[in-house]
């Protein structure tokens, strides 16, 4: 969640959408003294009293991985089980989706975005369960609980060396969305611009730090197994990406670079930072309007949904494939749809750049696919993402996946993106690892061959799963192959000044 937007005359947004007139956790008018006094000044931020919330959840969330798991790898039941398993886990999906709600929406941080990826990402929760688990977590993605009217007043005054009323001609008290590190609220500049200026939590670094550190200490519990499967390079992957996103200042650096690379696509609209008003913990930008990702694929018309997705998958792989730069933060609180195919980006925060040679090599296998070329997609699966043909089951499940993913790449006819699809890019991984790892006639498990994937590709796999989702949801259809060729068959260029 990045700049923020109001819905335009006219349009109401539901709960929990960003700019709705129904509030929950996020309301702008005046809190009664007995609510606000329940807001807190920061989010919890002690390492062990992170790890033991988090804890606390574990009763309820190892049932649901488990029917999950189950459901993925397949399992025989008779119908009077099934039908008692069902009931038992569309009771559980719920109820552990609101503790999640509640434990995650205060702690904020990777907990919080952790949720928020479950809240959209199709195949986490067990199949027949999606919708009653999601509802609930879709709150997460804009209405996260606030903290107090204080917390922000402070961060302001720290800065922008002021008070919220005296840097902006107008300032509301309350937050209007909030997120995993800061909450977002109202102003108008003393130039008359509508802007909304994004508020990072106190304390909320050293909250990630912790949560990295604990990620850290499990790394080295697991030791060897670890070292074999990469895990640190992955860890130190994830840290450095999100330690990055805590500088709101490289967040609007990266605003500018999407909006020069999208320049001549006029459906593509990036708000306009304002600099004079933004520091490492204060991000102030336009306002924009239009309207949330549920409410649009609810309501638009197919033509307008086909259009959007088009949009969006142009903004998504123009600049990995062209410039090397990875969004990797596809959730769907960060789209606000404006008509037709017209979409606002609002969040830069989460962005990677991946080295020449690795974009080179995804274009690679890609390309090599689009030929019928076998033995270069093969060649491209060993020397780019790191397969191991001497692990033939293990090489048949991962180069099947690679396929399965670059459909909408390689296909020259229209292609329409559902939720079966998307949930199927989980499901898939989960049986075949089933299969890797308890083999007919053996007794022990055994470990699946790693994979020696470079660490640069932790955030493509997060932008592949999400935006197969977020497409899903759209249920968006067109030649997606043919939007992205100029790019995927070009040079990589630098990053535009």
């Amino acid at each position: 969640m990045g700049c923020m937007s109001s819905p335009p005359e006219g349009v109401r947004s539901p709960p929990g959408a960003v700019g709705g007139d129904t509030r929950e956790a996020a309301d702008e008018s005046p809190q009664p003294p007995a609510l606000e006094a329940k807001r807190p000044d920061a989010p919890p931020t002690s390492r062990l009293g992170r790890l033991a919330r988090l804890t606390a959840l574990a009763p309820r969330a190892v049932p649901m991985a488990a029917e999950a798991m189950r459901r993925a790898i397949g399992g025989a039941r008779d119908e009077e089980s099934e039908l008692a398993s069902r009931e038992r886990i569309l009771v559980s999906a719920r109820k552990t989706a609101e503790a999640m709600l509640k434990t995650l929406g205060e702690m904020k941080g990777l907990p919080l975005k952790l949720g928020q990826m479950a809240s959209y990402i199709e195949g986490i929760a067990p199949p027949g369960y999606e919708e009653k688990f999601q509802s609930v977590l879709k709150k997460l993605q804009q209405k996260a609980p606030p903290l107090s009217r204080d917390a922000a007043v402070k961060v302001i005054k720290a800065e922008l060396d002021g008070a919220p009323e005296d840097v902006f001609a107008q300032w509301e008290a309350d937050p209007f969305a909030a997120a995993s590190i800061g909450q977002v609220h109202r102003a108008t500049t003393h130039g008359g611009d509508k802007v909304a200026v994004k508020v990072q939590y106190p304390g909320i670094d050293k909250a990630i730090e912790n949560d990295l550190k604990s990620l850290s200490m499990l790394e080295t519990m697991i030791g060897p197994l670890g070292r074999r499967y990469h895990t640190k390079e992955t860890l130190d992957e994830i840290r450095a990406v999100f330690l990055a996103e805590l500088d709101y200042r490289h967040e609007a650096e990266m605003s500018e670079v999407f909006r020069a690379i999208h320049e001549d696509d006029p459906e593509i609209v990036i708000p306009h930072v304002h600099h004079a008003l933004t520091t490492r913990r204060v991000l102030t930008c336009e306002m924009i309007g239009g309207v949330d990702y549920q409410t649009f694929c609810e309501r638009a018309p197919q033509a307008d949904r086909d259009a959007a997705g088009k949009t969006i998958w142009r903004f998504m792989f123009r600049p990995l494939y062209e410039y090397g730069l990875l969004y990797a933060d596809p959730h769907p609180g960060n789209y606000r749809f404006l008509g037709g195919g017209r979409v606002a980006f609002l969040d830069f925060g989460c962005t990677k750049m991946l080295p020449e040679s690795l974009v080179i090599g995804l274009k690679r296998y890609v390309i090599a696919q689009q030929k019928g070329d076998d033995a270069e997609f093969e060649r491209a699966c060993v020397e780019v993402l790191g397969y191991d043909r001497s692990d033939p089951a293990a090489w048949k499940l991962y180069t099947d996946y690679a396929r399965l993913l670059s459909i909408p790449l390689v296909k020259d006819a229209p292609y329409r993106h559902t939720k079966a699809a998307a949930r199927e890019a989980i499901a898939f991984l989960v049986r075949g690892g089933k299969q890797l790892v308890f083999k007919p006639g053996e007794v022990t498990p055994s470990l699946p061959t790693p994979v020696n994937m470079p660490s640069d590709f932790t955030f493509v796999n997060r932008l592949q799963w999400g935006l197969s989702s977020v497409m899903g949801g759209l249920e968006s259809e067109g030649n997606f192959r043919r939007i992205t060729d100029p790019w995927l068959h070009g040079p990589v260029h630098a990053l535009p000044s």
